[in-house]
């Protein structure tokens, strides 16, 4: 499994074209060869597909607004193959199985033809929880009807393993429960207080994350912290870096 860096957590350094390369290169100097595009300004591709080069960086994985993704997806599918990334993600939706829009039968018929539409086009979509995924409807979580809804082969899960936590959930659980349908995961440690932490300051156990992770297939390790509590989040994206270097992996 590789080590990335999730730039969300460097958003206040992208936003523009000449802060986003020079986060890239910081990104690069600290040791990872593997970033999640998110939260950043608009970009082309072909102008990333330059600068993740110039710095020995590959986008494994994205994730793209709703809106966005429901009107062209082939376009984005092509625009992907340009800097050459398989997993395009949805950060976020709104669940809530009494409020109409919001019920998984409505996320289904919004990103049912997403999904089909990637799929043809040589990409794989991916959903990332927070922790609303959590709430139970008829002893079921979210997270658990989609897993149902969508097959393995249309939808994967870049499970966060903060968010899993939030939610009341095990996060190395959840990844074994998962298992086959998590190419990339976000490592974020939880910390007292609900505070999302630098990997190894918090208390999640990461270890057994790491196994079942590479039970399961795995391929990409994303280091993710929204709210770094007033640090520099380079600083906190180094810590995590060594962390995980200290446990075998780069």
């Amino acid at each position: 499994m590789r080590i990335g860096a999730q730039l969300y957590t460097a958003r206040d350094f992208c936003k523009d074209t000449a802060s986003f390369a020079e986060t890239l290169s910081r990104i690069a100097d600290i040791g990872y060869t593997a970033v999640q595009v998110s939260g950043t300004c608009d970009y082309d591709p072909q102008w990333l597909k330059n600068e993740l080069c110039k710095n020995g960086l590959e986008c494994v994985i994205t994730h793209i607004p709703a809106d966005r993704l429901k009107e062209n997806p082939a376009t984005v599918a092509s625009e992907h193959d340009i800097f050459g990334c398989k997993y395009i993600g949805l950060g976020w939706f709104a669940f809530d199985e009494h409020k109409e829009g919001h019920r998984i039968a409505d996320f289904s018929d919004a990103f049912r033809p997403v999904v089909h539409t990637l799929k043809e086009n040589g990409k794989y979509f991916m959903y990332h929880n927070h922790d609303g995924e959590f709430a139970k409807y008829g002893g079921k979580t979210i997270l658990e009807m989609l897993s149902e809804e969508f097959s393995p082969d249309e939808m994967g899960f870049t499970l966060d393993t903060y968010w899993i936590q939030a939610g009341g959930g095990d996060p190395a659980q959840w990844v074994e429960r998962l298992s086959g349908r998590i190419p990339c995961i976000h490592l974020k440690d939880f910390a007292y207080g609900r505070k999302m932490a630098v990997l190894g300051e918090g208390n999640i156990n990461f270890d057994r994350v790491f196994q079942k992770a590479a039970d399961g297939g795995t391929e990409y390790m994303l280091v993710e912290q929204d709210d770094c509590n007033g640090e520099d989040p380079f600083d906190c994206l180094k810590r995590s870096y060594e962390y995980l270097k200290s446990r075998g992996f780069k």
